[in-house]
Parts: structure tokens; C-alpha cells; sequence
């Protein structure tokens, strides 16, 4: 089971290091993916419309959907708002993108729907805060924060070292369109997140298992660093 992780991560990391082998448009060809952003802020709306765009079932959370109306009705059919428990209800992959102190309320409030789903985790301790989870953050780690408080999701540290605003112009950016950096410790779960990564209009560079992601927390050499895939991995030494 670990050499056939490896050689999936592996193969992984080729692909996102010669972006040229893999069509703009998409790295595998799979059914549109029903998708919950928990969280539609910046970040969480603007990588949610381009999930929308590349074809997916985006509902959007927030809890107070009303405001978001406007928002799904631009976006069309394929976009739709609700409650965070029906959003997470309704994705079989699920963005989490709120505030960071959110997170233990989220985790108990959220756990009988992302228990066993994908769980795309862009959260990050902004700032300074007194809050347990800043301090456990800090101590522990970011990624093994949220997994402290998302206990059963199967999670992917993505789209948490990017500013929404990078991503939105990605695909059509003059250097080459973005590297993202990923990690997590479920095989399938990466290879998802690699390919939603590429609908988003980045290019995704497998960093390794989820501890792996401190390298690109906020402090770290990949912390919105905002390089193609292959000047990430050079940075990372990957």
C-alpha cells in the first residue's frame, strides 16, 4: 500500500512538473464533481466560480446564503447557495474556506457530513489571536491543527498558499499559469485535488504527505510565492 501511494504521488509530481503534457483544459476526463464551499469569502468564491466554469456543481455556503443569490444567478444552473450543513450535505468534495478561529465550531458543527469526504483545505491563522486555535496552530502546526478539529475528512492542504486574486487570472497569466502546492495522506484524495486544482486554472505541485505542507504555510518558503510549477518545485527543492 505505501509503494503504491508513493508511485501515485510520484506520478503525480511528473505531471505537475511538465504542465506542457497535460491539456489547459483539463488533466482527466471525469464527470462534473458536485462540490461544497464551507466558506465564500475571496478565496472560497472565486475558485468556486471557476469550478462552476470548468463544469462543476458548486453550492456555495455561507450563514446567510440570501446574500450569496445574486452571486449563484450570475453563475447559472451549475451554481446553487445554502447553509454550511447543506452545502457539506451536498459536495462529495468540499472546500473549506473560512476564518480560522471558525474551525473548531465547524469541525462539531459539520462532522456527520465530511466524515469521509475529500476535504480541501484552504484555511490559515491570519494574524495575531489569542484564540486555542492559534496558539495550537503555532505549536502543533497548521495542517495538523485542522486535523485535530476535521477529525474523519480525508484531507488536502490546497489552494491555501495562493491569493484568490492570482487565481482568478492563472489561466491566462503572461509567465505561465500558477503552481499550487499540495499534500495530504490519502493517494485518492491528492489525485482529486490535483485535478480541481488544474479546473481552478493552476497547476498543482505535489509537495508530499500532509506534515510536508508546513513548507508552504504562512511563513514558509511557499507561502504565496505566486511561481509556475516547476520554480515552485525548484524552490522546494522537490
Amino acid at each position: 500500500m505505501k509503494s503504491t501511494r508513493r508511485s501515485i504521488v510520484k506520478s503525480l509530481g511528473v505531471l505537475a512538473a511538465l504542465p506542457w503534457l497535460i491539456p489547459a483544459s483539463r488533466a482527466f476526463a471525469v464527470a462534473p464533481t458536485r462540490i461544497g464551499v464551507i466558506g465564500s469569502g475571496s478565496l472560497g468564491g472565486t475558485v468556486g466560480r471557476l469550478w462552476v466554469e470548468a463544469g462543476h456543481e458548486v453550492m456555495f455556503s455561507s450563514r446567510h446564503p440570501e446574500q450569496l443569490q445574486d452571486m449563484v444567478e450570475a453563475l447559472g444552473p451549475r451554481a446553487s447557495a445554502g447553509l454550511p450543513m447543506v452545502a457539506a450535505e451536498f459536495g462529495t468534495v468540499l472546500l473549506l474556506a473560512i476564518p480560522f478561529e471558525a474551525l473548531p465550531q465547524v469541525g462539531r458543527d459539520l462532522h456527520s457530513a465530511y466524515r469521509g469526504k475529500i476535504v480541501l483545505d484552504s484555511t490559515n491563522p491570519w494574524g495575531t489571536s489569542s484564540s486555542d486555535v492559534y496558539r495550537e496552530a503555532h505549536n502543533l502546526g497548521v495542517a495538523q491543527t485542522v486535523a485535530k478539529y476535521m477529525t474523519g475528512a480525508r484531507l488536502v492542504r490546497a489552494f491555501s498558499a495562493v491569493d484568490a486574486t492570482v487565481v482568478a487570472t492563472s489561466a491566462s497569466r503572461a509567465g505561465g499559469r500558477i503552481g499550487m502546492p499540495i499534500a495530504g495522506d490519502d493517494a485518492e484524495a491528492l489525485r482529486v485535488a490535483a485535478d480541481l486544482v488544474r479546473d481552478a486554472g493552476c497547476d498543482p505541485v505535489v509537495v508530499g504527505n500532509l506534515a510536508a505542507s508546513a513548507s508552504f504555510q504562512p511563513g514558509r518558503p511557499g507561502f504565496r510565492a505566486h511561481l509556475t510549477a516547476p520554480e515552485l518545485r525548484r524552490l522546494l527543492g522537490l
